[in-house]
């Protein structure tokens, strides 16, 4: 800031670029899982034709699960490195990895081909994706933060934002591929059109990335030898209170990226029809959550998100009830894009209020460690736990009753981080 406590040109400027540089990666990353999550019955059908198809599905979603699995270890490596080399150069690594795992994903040969070892190799494609995934929130967040003047809730909601494109443009992938293919051609190459797509967007993430400039918030301050060491020591309270904030956020995104198949599967809606509601919730996040941002730096993260959060207990039931009752197009696109709205009003504010609670030497340790726990535990997980909660219990009830309980401890770790953390 200038001594008039304005910001300046040339700091609203590099601001800005952070905001693109990140957006980039955080696009990158999320349309790579929603396209895997949109596309998980046609991959289930390639990958484990032998299968029983609720049971290939449950695979297919094991798989996505098995990368969450490996992100936390992603978040402290990278996090690590991030914090010890700098926020530049654990950005570049981190986007250079994941345009390889979607590059694999995007050429692997199906079952008709190579047997069991095409379902090994998308593993091994969602393991980097994973990995690389778990360093490029926390150090993207941070860097957003520290080169952010001001307004640090709006400018780095942005990267949450960019997920809102993702999502609206996997989605619109799901409905054109679905409507204008046949079930062959899907199956054939279709569903790997989007992957070849999302590649196109990592050469400019790196070009950008690579002009970038060390903030100097990190610059300036004193380096741990041993971050992770450090957080683990000295920090664990803050750790465990970020991890519990993380549920509705993530659960959020999950849920909507699960409705299309359960939508096809236990519905009868159309599997064109299902993905409409995915665009619904990417447009009202990606033109919404900037707004948000721009709330929360007036009255306070933790305050904005805490309400969101009261919302998503009080109205997940009703929402599937009125789904599962009248089980219409119309009424799905209306509870995914409310589903959209929470999740707009609880994760636009979170970077910010992740950001506040660890000191700049330990920053992106903090942020990769606590998000990607978060993550893996409450949400990307969710797709396979709902595919075996609906198997177990018959009911279409078990999303919304598993979308309250994250919503409690959400909120438990809001009152700790309000009262105990001071963040507002």
């Amino acid at each position: 800031m200038s001594a008039s406590g304005r910001a300046t040109a040339q700091q609203v400027a590099m601001a800005r670029r952070a905001v693109i540089s990140s957006s980039i990666g955080a696009a990158l990353e999320w349309f790579d899982i929603i396209v895997y999550a949109t596309f998980a019955t046609t991959i289930a059908k390639v990958f484990y034709p032998e299968s029983d198809p609720t049971f290939a599905l449950i695979l297919t979603f094991a798989t996505f699960a098995i990368s969450y699995v490996i992100r936390p270890l992603g978040g402290m490596v990278l996090g690590s490195y991030a914090d010890r080399k700098g926020r530049k150069k654990a950005l570049t690594l981190t986007l250079g990895l994941m345009m390889l795992g979607t590059l694999i994903m995007a050429v692997a040969p199906p079952y008709a081909s190579v047997g069991v070892a095409g379902a090994l190799i998308i593993l091994l494609s969602r393991l980097i994706q994973g990995f690389s995934a778990g360093g490029e929130f926390g150090t993207a967040t941070a860097f957003l933060i520290e080169t952010a003047p001001h307004k640090k809730a709006y400018y780095s909601s942005w990267q949450v934002a960019s997920q809102g494109a993702s999502m609206m443009l996997a989605s619109g992938f799901g409905y054109f591929l679905t409507t204008g293919l046949s079930p062959e051609a899907l199956e054939s190459w279709g569903w790997r059109v989007p992957f070849f797509v999302g590649l196109l967007i990592g050469p400019v993430g790196l070009y950008i990335r690579a002009r970038l400039e060390e903030t100097e918030e990190f610059t300036a301050a004193e380096k741990e030898k041993f971050p992770l060491g450090t957080l683990f020591k000295l920090h664990y309270g803050r750790l465990l209170a970020g991890v519990a904030v993380i549920g509705v956020a993530t659960i959020s995104i999950y849920l909507i990226l699960f409705m299309p198949t359960f939508a096809v599967n236990n519905l009868g809606i159309p599997g064109d029809a299902a993905f409409l509601g995915g665009i619904a919730a990417g447009v009202i996040t990606l033109f919404g959550v900037p707004f948000v941002g721009h709330l929360a730096d007036r009255i306070g993260p933790a305050r904005v998100m805490t309400y969101a959060a009261v919302a998503a207990f009080v109205l997940a039931y009703p929402l599937f009830k009125l789904m599962t009752s009248t089980p219409t197009v119309g009424v799905m696109v209306v509870v995914i894009a409310l589903l959209g709205v929470i999740m707009s009003f609880y994760f636009g504010p979170l970077p910010a209020l992740l950001s506040g609670l660890f000191p700049a030497a330990i920053r992106g340790s903090g942020l990769s460690v606590a998000y990607n726990v978060g993550v893996t535990l409450l949400g990307g997980i969710a797709p396979l736990v709902l595919t075996w909660l609906l198997k177990a219990t018959g009911s279409l009830d078990a999303p919304s009753i598993y979308y309250m309980a994250i919503a409690v401890i959400s909120l438990v770790g809001l009152f700790f981080v309000r009262k105990r953390y001071a963040q507002r």
